[in-house]
């Protein structure tokens, strides 16, 4: 056989070799962790914001990847079988001592544990990583801290259903299924479909929510539906009411958020050197939290009487709300209207929601 037709069978047997190979090579999807970026000024023009992902529902074969994105603030977690997701903060070890409001006098949450991120949350940074999963180990992202984070990579080795998590939201999590290489998946066209389908529904519950229906002396944080989609304001945004008057901040039963109705003197947004805009800052920014923002500023089973200078500034909060049933934190809390004047209530985790209620 000469030197050419030895090279020519060569690649002919290359050829039937590399072929199955091809052929079997794996596929990588994508997940969109948040509303995707093609809709989100749609979504944002409505004050609102989806905690899902996109599609919530993915088919995949064995060996695939799927690509996690990041377009909103958001976790993801792959729990190790049998385990739950990690919380996103809980008690850091310590105890708050020694915390005094404005006026000098000791907050009632001395004594109480402190409250943080878990370390984990903040240690662990999947971004831009590629992880294998069987549903023996956990795979985590970690809280999106920094800017243009990539995807995380996550590939299946064995079949089944997996559920995964955002560790922000409570309540939002979606399902991966694992089939095998030769099972019948749908196309990444059929996905597309089911994620503008998905994307059509939540503009559609993001427009019920504008007008929700609030009782007289109520005033709702955030506003939140079906498909994990929430509403960024105060229902009512401004409120008239008569000095005396107990009003009561509630988080919306569908919210997968978390809010804080907190008053006092600053804007937490325009003013981040301001007693609202610090206490914020400790909120948003990096640990610690100051735990006056966290807990509420009376004991839970009081009511206080808001007047500019309760706790020295007129400051007041809830603390921390959450609508979970699963969450010790309360979905609530009541405050009564001392003296006349304007009041700003702001959400310290989201600085741009506002009400201003003014007492005669």
């Amino acid at each position: 056989m000469s030197p050419h037709s030895c090279k020519l069978a060569l690649a002919a047997t290359c050829a039937f070799v590399l072929a199955p190979a091809t052929f079997a090579q794996a596929a990588t999807k994508s997940v969109d962790m948040g509303t995707p970026i093609a809709n989100q000024k749609a979504m944002q023009a409505l004050g609102a914001d989806v905690n899902a992902f996109f599609p919530n529902d993915i088919t995949v074969h064995r060996g695939d990847k799927v690509q996690f994105v990041p377009t909103g603030f958001h976790s993801i977690e792959f729990p190790k079988k049998g385990t739950a997701p990690l919380p996103l903060a809980g008690p850091s070890g310590q105890t708050i001592a020694g915390a005094k409001d404005p006026a000098g006098a000791d907050y009632w949450f001395n004594g109480q544990p402190d409250i943080e991120f878990l370390p984990a949350m903040v240690t662990n940074q999947g971004w831009g990583k590629t992880f294998n999963y069987s549903g023996k180990n956990q795979v985590l992202s970690g809280l999106p801290l920094g800017e243009n984070l990539k995807p995380v990579t996550v590939k299946f080795t064995k079949n089944g259903t997996f559920t995964y998590y955002c560790n922000i939201h409570p309540g939002m999590k979606a399902k991966v299924h694992v089939v095998a290489p030769k099972a019948k998946s749908p196309s990444k066209k059929s996905d597309a479909k089911r994620v503008k389908r998905q994307v059509a529904a939540a503009l559609k519950t993001a427009k019920k929510l504008q007008k929700p229906t609030v009782g007289d002396n109520d005033l709702l944080v955030g506003n939140g539906g079906a498909g994990g989609v929430e509403v960024f304001a105060f229902f009512p945004a401004t409120k008239n009411v008569k000095v005396g008057t107990t009003l009561t901040f509630s988080m919306s039963p569908g919210s997968r958020e978390l809010h804080t109705a907190t008053t006092g003197p600053g804007d937490p947004e325009a003013d981040p050197n301001s007693f609202l805009g610090k206490l914020a800052g400790s909120i948003g920014g990096q640990p610690p939290f100051d735990q006056a923002g966290v807990y509420p500023s009376d004991a839970p089973g009081t009511v206080a009487s808001l007047t500019p200078t309760t706790h020295g500034n007129g400051f007041w909060g809830t603390g921390f709300l959450d609508a979970s049933s699963a969450s010790p934190l309360p979905a609530s809390g009541q405050v009564t209207i001392g003296a006349a004047g304007t009041y700003t209530f702001y959400c310290l985790i989201h600085p741009f929601m506002k009400a201003t209620v003014t007492a005669s």
